[in-house]
């Protein structure tokens, strides 16, 4: 099967990350950017866990990650501190700053999905969903 999915998946994937740090912008988001928005997606829905637990739930290379979290601890979105447990393991934590900013984020991500289906009937908006969630599975298998 010939095809330019890969292809436009990139575009995709480069052209809402612009238009989601617009909307943030325009939103009066300056704490943090569309890729730190995602780290703290993933811990709005789950706080305090290790780097390990982020780098499978972002998809971040380590070092990637690493690198962005020093960043957001030095405004304040998170803490880093080492696990009671496991000393050697880093649990990442959210502060009240970055809880405060969740619903601003919520709003930001409504508008992005508005944007995504915009002119689609709800069958194919389903459709796509489903034909992501195919190519993320073939993708994750191969982790």
């Amino acid at each position: 099967m010939e095809t330019k999915t890969g292809f436009l998946i990139s575009q995709v994937k480069q052209v809402q990350g612009r238009v989601f740090q617009r909307l943030l912008t325009e939103s009066g988001v300056e704490e943090f950017n569309g890729p730190q928005g995602h780290i703290l997606y993933v811990l709005w829905q789950e706080d305090s866990i290790p780097i390990a637990w982020l780098v499978q739930r972002t998809g971040l290379a380590k070092s990637t990650l690493t690198a962005m979290l020093a960043r957001m601890e030095e405004t304040g979105l998170i803490i880093r501190e080492s696990s009671p447990e496991d000393k050697r393991q880093v649990i990442v934590s959210l502060t009240a700053k970055a809880r405060e900013l969740q619903a601003k984020y919520d709003e930001v991500s409504e508008q992005m999905n508005q944007l995504f289906y915009r002119g689609m009937t709800q069958e194919d908006a389903n459709t796509l969903d489903r034909l992501l969630r195919r190519v993320l599975e073939n993708l994750q298998k191969l982790l």
